[in-house]
């Protein structure tokens, strides 16, 4: 009996032993870092070293946290910049635990470090961007101003045991409503521009019809000189040629020149009835013809 109680208490102690073991032994990873906190007062120095470490069981605790950089999405927030556009900035920011004691006296953890860090990096880049215009918030000088929203963002994280690493603007867009006045704005500019390069046109087409009804009134008019000129030239050519044939025989011209008056004015199948044929009509009758008087 005495030796069946020994092995039962044997057992319990090594039960005990056990237990208090599995209590103050705990293994810090090399991405971990701990804090042991002993009946709630947090106890320094937090441990770094990876490895096997102990603890007071039952009055001490250990809490983990994160040594590995980490990263915050913000939600879309809304700024005014300084030409007084509302604009819609979309960010993230990454950021490490670097005095585990600090972080766990204020924030406890990384839900209530997210709570802080966007209160904090909102109302910077707020306060930054709102110094500028749109067109250099979205131009090739957003990196200066990300530096800036981090450089005043690590100041006010470092109360907490945080420290912000980089902070990024992903996007930059206008809201809605803007985005509908601003494309509407566009539309507007596009019309008038379009009416302005149509009326250019036209007036260029007016010009151009001008110029070309101008030079063929031109044309026609240096055509019509040239064509009176040739027929000039012509009738004094004809004139002329007419004189010599008159001067060389001028019955014959005569009786040609009639020939030509009778074929113009007696027309075809037309009857004609001369008594006597004498006058214009002379060369009608028998015989030698009567020398014009």
């Amino acid at each position: 009996m005495i030796q069946k109680n020994l092995s039962l208490g044997l057992t319990l102690v090594g039960v005990a032993l056990l237990i208090t073991l599995t209590q103050s032994a705990y293994t810090v990873a090399q991405w971990r870092q701990a804090l042991v906190v002993q009946l709630g007062k947090p106890m320094e120095p937090a441990i770094t070293d990876p490895g096997l470490h102990f603890k007071i069981p039952f009055l001490q605790e250990v809490h983990f946290f994160d040594r590995r950089l980490l990263e915050f999405d913000q939600e879309p927030q809304e700024i005014l910049s300084a030409d007084k556009k509302n604009l819609k900035v979309d960010s993230y920011t990454r950021w490490r635990i670097v005095d585990p004691l600090k972080f766990y006296q204020t924030v406890r953890d990384e839900g209530g470090a997210a709570d802080r860090l966007n209160d904090i990096i909102y109302s910077n880049i707020r306060e930054v961007l709102g110094q500028f215009t749109m067109m250099e918030i979205v131009s090739e000088s957003r990196s200066d101003l990300t530096l800036r929203i981090r450089e005043q963002t690590n100041v006010q994280a470092n109360k907490y045991g945080i420290e912000i690493v980089d902070v990024r603007i992903k996007r930059t867009d206008l809201p809605v409503e803007n985005s509908k006045a601003v494309f509407k704005r566009m539309q507007t500019e596009r019309e008038r521009q379009a009416k302005q390069y149509r009326a250019q046109g036209e007036e260029e087409a007016v010009k151009i019809r001008a110029k070309a009804v101008r030079e063929r009134e031109v044309l026609l008019a240096d055509s019509y000189k040239s064509a009176q000129q040739i027929r000039g030239a012509g009738d004094a050519e004809a004139t002329k040629v007419y004189a010599d044939a008159y001067q060389q025989d001028p019955r014959f011209f005569e009786l040609t020149r009639t020939l030509e008056a009778y074929t113009k004015s007696l027309g075809k199948d037309s009857t004609t009835v001369v008594l006597e044929p004498s006058g214009f009509f002379r060369f009608l009758q028998q015989g030698p013809i009567p020398p014009v008087r």
